[in-house]
This record gives structure tokens, sequence and C-alpha cells, in this order.
């Protein structure tokens, strides 16, 4: 079994120490998705939600949510993000909004934690926006589908349709 590097000796927790690694370009790509009524994802579509533009503001929650990850995750390193973009797909046959996350940093540990929240706080800002028309909104399948940079290289969990 992998030791657990957030683990000190006597399993209390730790912040791991990233002192002596080299900074390299990171990026790490995260996934997510919003599933709706068909009438909800109209009222996104055109612009009618009474709380506002969701994907745009939703955007931009995610954005801030990216910069404040290591305020929301414990021993998550405060990092220099130097670029986050999420993109928006619509699936109308499915009554989807799928959520894709990029994260850009140059630094000494990754920014996969900083694109799954920007994901998941992306999801939960369509899903509080559009509560009171659709009581059955449900987030799905909010995963890391690669990274790469540092002595890991690249990983591919899965490719980036």
């Amino acid at each position: 079994m992998a030791k657990l590097t957030h683990m000190d000796e006597s399993g209390r927790p730790r912040m791991v120490d990233i002192t002596a690694k080299p900074d390299t370009h990171r990026q790490a790509v995260a996934k997510g998705m919003v599933r709706m009524q068909p009438a909800t994802l109209k009222l996104i579509k055109k612009g009618q939600v009474v709380k506002g533009d969701v994907l745009p503001v939703a955007q931009l929650a995610g954005i801030m949510a990216a910069k404040r990850t290591p305020d929301l995750i414990p021993l998550c390193h405060p990092i220099l993000i130097g670029d986050v973009r999420i993109e928006f797909n619509i699936d109308e046959k499915e009554s989807t909004v799928e959520i894709t996350t990029t994260v850009e940093s140059t630094g000494k540990t990754g920014v996969e934690m900083e694109a799954l929240t920007a994901t998941a706080v992306a999801a939960l800002t369509i899903y509080d926006m559009c509560k009171a028309a659709d009581r059955g909104i449900k987030i799905e399948n909010i995963r890391l589908i690669r990274k790469s940079g540092g002595k890991s290289g690249t990983i591919t969990l899965e490719d980036n349709k």
C-alpha cells in the first residue's frame, strides 16, 4: 500500500514539504456534469433564470474557487495560479451542462485540487441559481481527467472529448 503523504510518522496530518522540488509547468483538467429538466436548460440557454445569467456567474464562481482552494482544503498549498479556464458544453438531448476546467501554473506542486474545486463550485453555482425552477437537479461525476508536470509527467485518466 502506498504511504499517505499527508500523515507524519505518528499518524497526524502534515503539509507535504515541497521546498526542494523544482518549479515545472503544471496543468490539470477536471470535468463534471449538471443534469436537469429540459425546461430548466432552456431557461439557462435563453438567459431567463430569475437569479441571472447562469453560466457566466458559474464561470466566475469557479475561477474564484480555484484561487481559494487552500482556504477550503486542509493541507493544500497556496500556489500562484497562472490560468483558469472553465468551459460549458450544453447537451440538449441529455439535458445536461458539462463543465470542463483547466488550471495551469508554474510551481512546485500540482493544480489538481484547484481544477476539481473550480469544477465543483461551478456546478454548485448552477444548482443554486436554478434550484427554484428545478428541485431535481443533479451534480454528477466530478473527476480529474488529466494532469501534467512534475516528477509524474503526464497522466491521462480519460480522453478530453
